[in-house]
């Protein structure tokens, strides 16, 4: 229980925060997934797409410090090597 008025303040709008910090993560897995879905389907246009909007996704959760700026910037590096993995061509 807070004892003073920031202390309210302070812990109503942490609840608001939380709530929008597990939206926003919501948001970026629901993404990861349908860039995987994407890859999986094998569609070039639809992943690079797919990529495109998990990239920014990411960008914006970093800037707004829903996750840290290295783990973004972690996760575009290995979703878009997972991409150029799948689009290329296969060697005989």
């Amino acid at each position: 229980m807070p004892n003073t008025k920031s202390a309210e303040t302070r812990a109503r709008n942490s609840v608001r925060r939380a709530a929008i910090n597990r939206r926003s993560k919501s948001r970026l897995k629901s993404l990861e997934r349908r860039l995987s879905d994407a890859i999986k389907s094998g569609k070039a246009d639809e992943t690079a797409k797919a990529l495109r909007e998990v990239s920014s996704a990411f960008d914006k959760a970093a800037k707004t410090g829903v996750v840290h700026r290295g783990k973004a910037d972690r996760k575009k590096s290995r979703l878009a090597l997972s991409v150029k993995r799948a689009t290329a061509p296969k060697k005989a």
